[in-house]
């Protein structure tokens, strides 16, 4: 900035066509109506709502939501409760977005979603290239994770749907 004050000549006149370009602009701005759309390009994208994978957080929606979108449902899923509440569940590793509109389509809010990986108490153990997954709370158990290997995942999961089924059943 020093250097452009220090020359002389036709640039020291471009300081006050500067400052009237800019008063009209703002004179502009304040007469005419404000739009929904200017709000939303200021305000409607947040910092990103971290939520670790397989667990679930809970935001407030906007006022007057009507519809929530979520970019891609296999990384995180959303359920609306009663009084503006909406439930992030994690699903897989990465990062979406949910999106709040109106009756009139009109964005209300749009924020980022990053699914991270289990936070405490995780054991990964790395077999060659397979990957087993345990969570150490007070003593480690077998977890199911997302990129665990094939077989070690298959196993856990096929035990899992067992007992949940056998839970289900009324006893004899």
């Amino acid at each position: 900035m020093t250097a452009f004050v220090a020359c002389c000549g036709h640039r020291l006149r471009l300081f006050p066509a500067l400052a009237c370009l800019g008063f009209a602009v703002a004179a502009f701005s304040l007469q005419r109506p404000a739009l929904a759309a200017d709000a939303i390009a200021v305000s409607s994208v947040g910092e990103p709502f971290s939520v670790h994978l397989d667990q679930a957080k809970v935001l407030k929606t906007p006022e007057r939501t009507a519809t929530l979108v979520v970019g891609n449902p296999l990384i995180a899923d959303v359920a609306v409760q009663p009084g503006g509440i909406m439930v992030i569940t994690a699903k897989s590793y990465g990062v979406t977005n949910v999106v709040a509109l109106d009756r009139d389509g009109h964005t209300l809010m749009e924020r980022p979603i990053q699914v991270l990986g289990p936070n405490e108490n995780v054991v990964v153990v790395y077999r060659g290239i397979d990957r087993e997954t345990y969570s150490c709370m007070p003593d480690c158990a077998r977890r199911i994770t997302i990129g665990d290997a094939p077989t070690y995942f298959t196993a856990i999961l096929t035990q899992a749907d067992s007992l949940n089924a056998k839970a289900g059943q009324p006893p004899k």
